[in-house]
């Protein structure tokens, strides 16, 4: 059986790789600041805050695997990360939203990477975002450009043995309100789900001859010219 760790398992996101690894037959461990995986069975829950060098160690330790297969590095803080600006930003609201996306990538990987042998495969959550922006959001943008960066540098360094890729979402929900407007803008027809991500990170498992690249899953948002009419 394949091993797999998810960050932010508790998540929207997070819990939609969860469920969609374990039916594909991983045995799933989930690290969240919650220790719960949004009651994903198969799971087994992990409380960790991503952020935290001693944190990190002692969840890793818990864990107790000897062995990994798969490392989605999908933890991040979203509250207040996008709306503020940067006048209203203090220093600590930005460390929380880089060192929570970014920093955490990097001490989880770190702790990790040890585990796992050839074949091996790491997937970072990044952004569209890391593209291009809406006002007021940079340090969800920094922390998601900063994570596509770290892709193609951990893919050098760690190739052969590791492959390592990032996706970058688009819209994802599973609100079931939405108006004919938000679906038809997307040149898909409709916003993303969190199977779209789960299926992605699914393909980037078994892509044995894709490393360091960054799988955009924004149903064709960031290829469409936009202009006020």
């Amino acid at each position: 059986m394949k091993k797999a760790i998810v960050t932010g398992g508790a998540g929207l996101i997070g819990a939609g790789i969860c469920e969609a690894l374990v039916a594909r037959g991983f045995e799933v461990a989930s690290f969240d600041l919650s220790g719960k995986t949004h009651a994903v069975e198969g799971v087994r829950a992990i409380e960790c805050d991503v952020a935290d060098e001693a944190s990190v160690e002692i969840a890793v330790a818990e864990l107790g695997w000897d062995r990994l297969d798969l490392f989605v590095n999908n933890a991040g803080a979203t509250g207040g990360a996008l709306g503020t600006s940067i006048l209203d930003m203090s220093y600590l609201d930005w460390r929380r939203v880089i060192d929570s996306h970014l920093t955490g990538a990097f001490l989880m990987t770190r702790a990790v990477v040890p585990l796992m042998k050839t074949g091996g495969s790491v997937v970072n959550m990044a952004s569209t975002r890391a593209f291009m922006s809406e006002p007021n959001s940079e340090a969800y943008a920094a922390s998601k450009g900063g994570l596509v960066a770290l892709t193609h540098a951990l893919a050098v360094s760690l190739g052969p043995t590791i492959r390592v890729n990032a996706i970058a979402p688009g819209w994802i929900t599973n609100e079931t309100n939405l108006s004919h407007e938000d679906e038809a803008q997307h040149p898909v027809g409709r916003v993303g789900r969190p199977k779209d991500i789960a299926d992605a990170v699914l393909y980037l498992d078994g892509a044995g001859f894709v490393t360091g690249q960054v799988l955009t899953v924004d149903g064709g948002m960031t290829k469409k010219m936009i202009y006020v009419e």
